[in-house]
């Protein structure tokens, strides 16, 4: 199979963002969509310094590099975005009910089939270099680490995927979604972003720092804050980290 973009790929590493960091700090000229892919991971890194648990050879293990040096800081979350819409938007195509848990958790109903760790690089007001890590259930059947909720592309369909063929589509998509990106059209995004948001109806639950409470969306801005208005229709803005979601 013909890949889009520059592949490497391993059979372990203990993360393969630290991999690709290592890469690009030691070799000049790494293109840009290179993606390093590995059968297993030691130690990949999630959010909040989680891990990332995966039978060897049974899920999509990889992690890509941009050089968006066109893209200010402060608008850095739109990298998040393309990536995110582009792993959704790929799983729609085999199953219905997946949507994007703010900012980048991909779910199935209510339980976790993707999670990323993007790592920006700046140099002035822009982002050098930017690494996106990303860990999809795909083929494994049983999970037995404490994550609360975890759910494979087996599990939902019944079926076996070739994981490189997802990867390749997932690729074609990030693809197309940062030429939005670089021509400045971001409204397309920011607008399937929204669509696409896990618990975009109706009031839930959630926690922040002074304890828990009923809210619904608004809006996620463009910086990525997420906007809720709580029962007593107060808005409430967060930015990652500030606010978690209350599942059960």
């Amino acid at each position: 199979m013909s890949f889009p973009v520059p592949l490497i790929h391993i059979s372990e590493t203990n993360s393969t963002n630290s991999y690709l960091q290592t890469l690009c700090a030691k070799q000049q000229g790494v293109a840009a969509f290179t993606t390093v892919v590995a059968d297993f991971q030691t130690s990949g890194r999630g959010q909040r310094g989680n891990s990332w648990e995966s039978e060897p050879k049974k899920n999509l293990l990889f992690s890509f590099v941009l050089f968006p040096d066109f893209l200010e800081a402060r608008r850095q979350f739109l990298i998040s975005q393309i990536v995110s819409l582009a792993i959704k938007e790929e799983l729609d195509s085999y199953a219905d009910d997946f949507s994007i848990k703010w900012p980048n958790d991909i779910y199935w109903k209510d339980k976790k089939i993707c999670g990323m760790l993007i790592e920006n690089d700046l140099m002035g007001r822009n982002i050098s270099q930017s690494i996106s890590g990303i860990g999809i259930n795909v083929n494994q059947e049983v999970f037995h680490s404490t994550a609360p909720n975890p759910v494979s592309l087996r599990q939902i369909t019944g079926k076996q995927y070739d994981i490189f063929e997802i990867l390749k589509n997932i690729m074609l998509r990030i693809q197309s979604g940062y030429e939005l990106l670089r021509n400045g059209d971001t409204e397309p995004i920011a607008h399937r972003y929204e669509k696409a948001l896990f618990r975009k109806e109706g009031m839930h639950r959630y926690k922040d720092a002074d304890g828990e409470f009923f809210a619904r969306i608004i809006c996620v801005e463009p910086e990525g804050k997420l906007i809720l208005e709580d029962d007593a229709q107060k808005k409430r803005g967060y930015m990652f980290k500030e606010v978690e979601y209350l599942l059960i």
